[in-house]
């Protein structure tokens, strides 16, 4: 029996004007949030903008706050709105760490795909009950909708 591998990935549910920023993973065959894989040296934080970038051209920032309250002392990152342990292979899964997160600029939100992504866009809830999600992906989704509202 082979040895089980596991990588760190993040996925990013943005909101923006009560709609969220999903795209179509061309390799995956799946409506998908942005994300990937963590880099080596790189902080959650970072790879969760940064994949966001890659995929779509948008900068966002993380809305996901620190530890409450702040802890003095050192740098605090992001707490993650979210841990998973996906099964990807027979032999091999991924940690996902969850991340909600804005556009740095709300009038410079117009995706744009990449070579991994086929379809890339904003969804309003009329639009989301027209599109084939997960289970899983919908109530992240759902999840992320309502933090924004509530966050402002």
């Amino acid at each position: 029996m082979a040895a089980v591998t596991r990588d760190f990935t993040v996925a990013t549910f943005v909101v923006h004007q009560g709609r969220v920023l999903l795209l179509w993973h061309r390799k995956l065959g799946m409506w998908l949030p942005p994300g990937g894989h963590i880099e080596p040296n790189e902080l959650p934080d970072e790879a969760a903008v940064r994949e966001v970038r890659e995929e779509t051209g948008i900068t966002v920032v993380l809305t996901s706050p620190p530890s409450l309250p702040p802890i003095p002392g050192p740098r605090q990152l992001a707490r993650p709105e979210g841990v998973q342990l996906e099964r990807i292979g027979p032999d091999h899964e991924h940690i996902d760490l969850i991340y909600f997160a804005r556009p740095a600029d709300p009038t410079a939100v117009s995706p744009v795909a990449n070579h991994e992504v086929e379809h890339v866009g904003w969804f309003g809830p009329a639009e989301l009950d027209q599109i084939p999600l997960t289970a899983e992906v919908r109530a992240w989704v759902d999840r992320a909708l309502a933090a924004a509202a509530e966050r402002g």
